[in-house]
């Protein structure tokens, strides 16, 4: 089993910055990975990243690009979603995901594990 631990959300205003992190722990594997998701109030679930934590290039959707990023720790099975210049519309729960492979994060069944999820409120 695995466990992943979400912290980081909160309220900020538009165009500020808001830091979130997701710590797995238990028993993952060589090839695990992990991810972000958003889901706001009436909209389907987005993914914005996804990163497999031993190597690769993460990848970012459309609505990440340029002002998401996400961070691996070099001792941890822990990543990072630093999102800068916010808008309303990022309001959302972000949900902590992650997957046994690196293909897990994009099966249409969704990835393995899922955190609590951590609420970001973008005010204008």
């Amino acid at each position: 089993q695995v466990e992943l631990v979400e912290s980081g959300g909160g309220s900020v205003e538009a165009g500020g910055s808001v830091r979130l992190s997701c710590a797995a722990s238990g028993h993952t594997s060589r090839s695990f990975s992990m991810a972000w998701f958003r889901q706001a109030p009436g909209k389907e679930r987005e993914l914005l990243v996804a990163v497999a934590l031993n190597a690769g290039t993460p990848y970012y959707a459309d609505s990440a690009k340029g002002r998401f990023t996400v961070f691996r720790a070099s001792t941890k099975n822990t990543v990072y979603l630093q999102m800068n210049s916010l808008r309303p519309e990022d309001t959302a729960v972000y949900h902590c995901a992650g997957g046994r492979t690196y293909g897990s994060i994009f099966d249409p069944r969704g990835p393995d594990y899922w955190g609590q999820g951590t609420q970001v409120t973008v005010s204008s």
